[in-house]
């Protein structure tokens, strides 16, 4: 038998309703907030990743599904959103009508992972992205509409992270600062974080060695080096969560694991989930859309592990679940025959309608309509043939009324709308 590739995973029917669910959710969020989906493919270039992500990241290092195809084409599936989203709003040049867009995305990732409780090698994540505001208050809007979301699929526990990252002005002062602690420390770091140490010490912040992590308990806040704009920047961030009553934690590891992050980065983070404690982050990254060959125009957003999320809202994928409105019991070749037509036929006008295809008995028929929580079953024999009237059976009152054949479709329809 031919199992399933480690790291992937099938959601099944008894679970896709409850990511259905989560995704009608974020989908009329988003609407609310004026974002519009768009649908990118899942490979792109794999220079798209190396310049957006970072080639020192993890990801671009280790993680990327990455080959040659046929043509002699470097391609990988995409390992998150953003980089895809906006080489989109770039080609199609979205920005031409107005710089400013909402965009999100509902999709499956890709990362070569160890997998683990949360994580898998294809992932899910939902994306939203704001394109063209430069206020901080874009920041603030994406962290309410995060929490609203986790609210409504009632996540408890959620707690907000929120850092600065800088930008180029404020990030050498910091930068030679965090060099000297690493230098003094160098000889605890774990093989990645030595290698990164010089060339990107900001990655060694993001490590999750136990060791590193020890090593740089003491490590400089960069929130201490911001300049006058950025440090302007994140105290309006600050103001602002504060005015929409949501509380933060000033978490000065927060660095994500991306290189194109600048300013304001957040993340939110549950115990739900152990050590891996995120279910989403996100932050702002002003430079990302000129280096991919767009205009300067600034862009902030954030991704949920959707996977993760599933795994921690507080509603049952029970509640969920479709029941069929009405099914059809027929006993006998002929009586089957017309169920079947009727079944065709209701479906067609927009009920949900099961039958038994097979050649089973009417206590068969039965367990099973009970078993699908039908709300009424229709049934049908060779007596009801020939009176041409069948019989409705309301399983929740154990009710039964005959309803002739010539008004059955009416009938079945008016008697459903309340169930």
């Amino acid at each position: 038998m031919i199992q399933l590739i480690r790291g992937f995973k099938d959601i099944l029917p008894g679970e896709v309703e409850l990511w259905q669910k989560i995704e009608r959710e974020a989908r009329g969020l988003f609407e609310n907030f004026g974002f519009r989906e768009v649908r990118i493919p899942i490979m792109e270039k794999t220079e798209l990743f190396k310049r957006s992500i970072g080639e020192d990241t993890d990801i671009v290092e280790k993680e990327m599904y990455t080959f040659t195809d046929r043509g002699g084409d470097q391609v990988t599936l995409r390992p998150e959103a953003t980089a895809s989203i906006v080489r989109a709003y770039i080609q199609h040049k979205l920005y031409s009508p107005d710089p400013v867009q909402r965009l999100y995305v509902i999709g499956p990732m890709f990362r070569r992972e160890r997998p683990q409780k949360g994580r898998y090698r294809q992932f899910y994540q939902i994306d939203a992205e704001i394109f063209g505001v430069r206020s901080p208050l874009a920041d603030a809007q994406l962290i309410y509409l995060l929490l609203l979301l986790l609210e409504r699929l009632k996540v408890v526990g959620a707690q907000t992270h929120i850092n600065s990252l800088g930008c180029q002005a404020c990030r050498p002062d910091f930068r030679a600062a965090l060099q000297k602690l690493l230098a003094s420390v160098g000889d605890r770091l774990c093989e990645d974080c030595a290698r990164r140490k010089d060339r990107n010490p900001l990655r060694v912040l993001d490590c999750k060695v136990p060791a590193c992590r020890e090593a740089l308990s003491d490590a400089p806040s960069i929130v201490d080096y911001l300049c006058g704009d950025c440090r302007k920047d994140f105290d309006e961030l600050q103001a602002a969560l504060t005015s929409l009553g949501i509380t933060y934690i000033l978490d000065k590891r927060l660095v994500r694991g991306l290189d194109y992050y600048t300013r304001a980065t957040f993340e939110i983070q549950t115990g739900e989930l152990g050590a891996q404690s995120a279910v989403a982050g996100g932050g702002r990254y002003d430079k990302l859309v000129k280096e991919l060959g767009g205009p300067d125009l600034p862009a902030t957003g954030f991704a949920i592990g959707f996977d993760r999320l599933a795994e921690i809202v507080g509603l049952q994928a029970g509640d969920y679940q479709p029941r069929p409105e009405v099914f059809i019991a027929a006993l006998g070749e002929r009586s089957r025959a017309l169920a079947f037509e009727w079944c065709c036929r209701l479906g067609r006008e927009g009920l949900r309608v099961e039958m038994e295809l097979g050649d089973k008995g009417l206590k068969s028929q039965m367990k099973s309509a009970d078993r699908l929580g039908a709300a009424q079953v229709l049934m049908i024999g060779d007596k009801e043939l020939e009176e041409k009237v069948a019989i409705l059976r309301n399983m929740q009152t154990k009710e039964q009324i005959p309803v002739p054949f010539g008004t059955l479709m009416e009938t079945v329809r008016r008697l459903t709308k309340g169930h």
